[in-house]
């Protein structure tokens, strides 16, 4: 692929905006074993069970080579927007006296003050010691993806966690097959490999499946009990329960978007976020 194509593919998916990036070994280390075990999913199911079946079964092949790289190019694609948006984050260093009369606030009205970043504390913000930043409605932060999930990244992260879990279940099950088809034939007709290697990479990859889809799948499902409930991760833990659950169906739309449409699965689809009020510093 050229380098202008790469760009433009770049452009698309951050609709033009500034790249966010966290600059933590860990969490850049974490991602780049997330792409390379997806990288080596696509290996296994692509070049290892679906080419050579494609001999014998062009249209299962065929279907399921097509499925399986649409649902791994929306994974990494949610992945990267995961990663590249900033979450949330408070302006460092905002709470100058010129800041403060600005807000114009009334006798009685208190605004807090992040002892750490020196940013004016929104409700519900919370500071993250690897960001080093105040961000705002902050979930948790995750190395997965080098980044903290809040207020305007967190569909990404749920799609990336939904995708993750699609591509695994559907790995296990090309797995599955593939065994029972290679039982009934010979091995040496299943694979474009040695038939201990075969079993090597099959075996692998119903681990990675396994682990994969159980993890993602408990993370899709905090999450959408989180956002149903309108409460963060770390509100659960503080148990701050006063900020009321409301109506599930508004809380989905404030993360996902105002109307429901196919763009909510789209991860280069920005939902639509409320602007910044200077009103919701003040408690």
């Amino acid at each position: 692929m050229k380098v202008i194509d790469v760009m433009k593919l770049v452009h698309f998916l951050t609709g033009g905006r500034k790249l966010w990036f966290v600059k933590d070994i860990c969490g850049m280390v974490c991602a780049g074993v997330t792409w390379a075990l997806i990288l080596y999913a696509e290996f296994v199911v692509c070049i290892v069970m679906l080419i050579p079946a494609m001999e014998r079964y062009p249209l299962y092949g065929v279907f399921n080579f097509l499925l399986f790289n649409f649902l791994a190019f929306l994974a990494l694609a949610s992945h990267f927007k995961s990663m590249t948006t900033d979450p949330g984050s408070v302006p460092k260093g905002n709470a100058t006296k010129e800041k403060l009369e600005s807000m114009n606030l009334q006798p009685g009205e208190i605004v807090y003050r992040c002892a750490k970043c020196y940013s004016i504390k929104p409700e519900r913000a919370h500071h993250c010691s690897v960001c080093k930043r105040c961000i705002k409605k902050m979930d948790h932060h995750c190395p997965w993806i080098n980044n903290c999930v809040g207020e305007t990244n967190q569909k990404y992260f749920v799609l990336f966690t939904f995708y993750i879990a699609a591509i695994s279940f559907h790995a296990l099950i090309m797995v599955v097959l593939h065994f029972l088809k290679c039982m009934g034939n010979q091995w040496n007709d299943c694979s474009l490999f040695s038939p201990p290697a075969t079993i090597i990479f099959l075996i692998t990859l119903t681990f990675e499946g396994l682990l994969f889809f159980l993890f993602t799948m408990i993370m899709f499902g905090t999450q959408m009990h989180s956002i149903c409930n309108n409460e963060t991760s770390i509100e659960q833990l503080k148990n701050e329960k006063h900020w009321g659950s409301g109506n599930k169906w508004l809380n989905v739309k404030s993360v996902f978007g105002d109307k429901f449409s196919t763009a909510w699965l789209l991860p280069w689809h920005e939902p639509v976020i409320a602007k910044d009020d200077v009103y919701q510093y003040i408690v």
